[in-house]
């Protein structure tokens, strides 16, 4: 099977009720192919001389794609923007700015191709069962992005106040996403860790010689250093870190509440985790309703809440701490989010059909469309149709 063989072979559209009134904020309508959203962004930026602050938007879209999604502009032009890659169509004036919460939902069209007939078949025979059952609604591989070489989360050593090593992690930890440049620079800090006068010298000047040079002058403060990494940055940290662990208190759930006949594992790129074939009436309506909170310090459950003792032990287990330790203390600018997210989702809108692939002879291609709440993964659907197809 292959997926994303060219960008319209996976297209989003973010579904909204924002509307357009009156008010400082311009909208657009921006479309892309082959980008991501903060590479547009900077593109928007640059093209008109815009301040980052400035512009807003609700999530970030995938870059091996077609994408639509709304982007406001604190006192933007009125008028529309073309280039390579990208559109942008203004809307109207706003009162606010468009954030996440203003997404409703995400409709996606997903084209999967190179399938044998008995695959493709076995694909679209399921489009019933995934309807009604849903799929774990877990957080897939792109959330993960920052996870480096070690496969140690930068949030751990962060949660027990160990600055230098939230540090390293940061900006010396090798990635496989690192572009040729951030190679080079890591390779720098790697070998001359310490030695912060002989990094400033090798470096090139980009944000790890800014940081570097404040170490020049505050040799072991690492404390500081970390708050001058990007507020962004800090938040993608600390948001994989949850999602990690909210994807094991949700394997663990449906471990204890769906039958072992009904399971089957799937390898994402950090773990493997449960999905289910099909759910029975009771195990559906019990998944259906369960929505689990992300945790952190701040989540504070009721006495004889089954649930405690099932976070303690998932955070334990993962970071060595307790969950009222899971939080930074500094800066205080950066923390975990706090709320529910169902334990699984029922794609609304599903359809599922097939035909020849144009771009593979003697295969088909399977077409799907529907839609799924905001922060869920379309390629969570894909791994539950492909897991059990060989």
């Amino acid at each position: 099977m292959k997926l994303k063989s060219r960008p319209a072979d996976f297209q989003v559209e973010e579904l909204t009720e924002f509307r357009c009134d009156d008010g400082p904020f311009a909208v657009y309508l921006l479309t892309k192919e082959s980008l991501g959203t903060p590479e547009a962004v900077t593109a928007i930026e640059r093209r008109w001389k815009l301040s980052r602050r400035q512009i807003s938007y609700g999530g970030l879209k995938d870059k091996h794609a077609v994408t639509r999604q709304w982007v406001t502009i604190h006192r933007g032009p009125r008028r529309n923007l073309e280039q390579t890659h990208l559109s942008l169509v203004y809307q109207g004036q706003a009162s606010r700015p468009f954030t996440p919460h203003e997404i409703v939902a995400n409709r996606f069209r997903i084209v999967l191709r190179n399938l044998p007939a008995e695959q493709a078949e076995r694909i679209v025979s399921l489009s019933d069962v995934v309807a009604r059952d849903g799929v774990p609604n877990y957080f897939d591989d792109q959330r993960f992005g920052s996870l480096g070489q070690s496969g140690e989360f930068l949030a751990a050593p962060w949660c027990r106040g160990d600055y230098e090593r939230t540090l390293w992690l940061a900006i010396a930890e090798p990635n496989p996403h690192d572009r040729p440049e951030d190679r080079e620079e890591k390779e720098i800090l790697r070998t001359r860790w310490g030695d912060w006068p002989a990094c400033k010298a090798a470096l090139p000047r980009s944000s790890r010689r800014s940081l570097v040079t404040f170490l020049c002058d505050h040799p072991t403060d690492f404390r500081r250093a970390v708050a001058l990494l990007r507020q962004d940055l800090r938040s993608l940290y600390l948001a994989a870190f949850q999602s990690f662990l909210w994807n094991r208190i949700v394997a663990e759930t449906l471990v204890e509440h769906v039958a072992a006949e009904r399971r089957f594992d799937v390898a994402l790129d950090i773990a493997r985790l449960p999905f289910f074939r099909e759910l029975s009436d009771d195990e559906r309506t019990l998944l259906h309703a369960r929505s689990l909170p992300l945790p952190s310090a701040r989540l504070h459950f009721e006495p004889n809440d089954p649930r405690a003792a099932l976070y303690e032990r998932v955070v334990r287990e993962a970071a060595g701490l307790e969950l009222r330790e899971l939080r930074v203390k500094y800066p205080r600018d950066t923390f975990f989010s706090k709320g529910d997210r169902p334990a699984v989702i029922a794609p609304r809108d599903y359809r599922a059909f097939r035909g020849p692939d144009e771009l593979e002879s003697q295969r088909q291609a399977v077409t799907l469309e529907f839609v799924l709440p905001r922060g869920s993964y379309a390629t969570i659907v894909i791994k539950r149709l492909t897991g059990t197809l060989r």
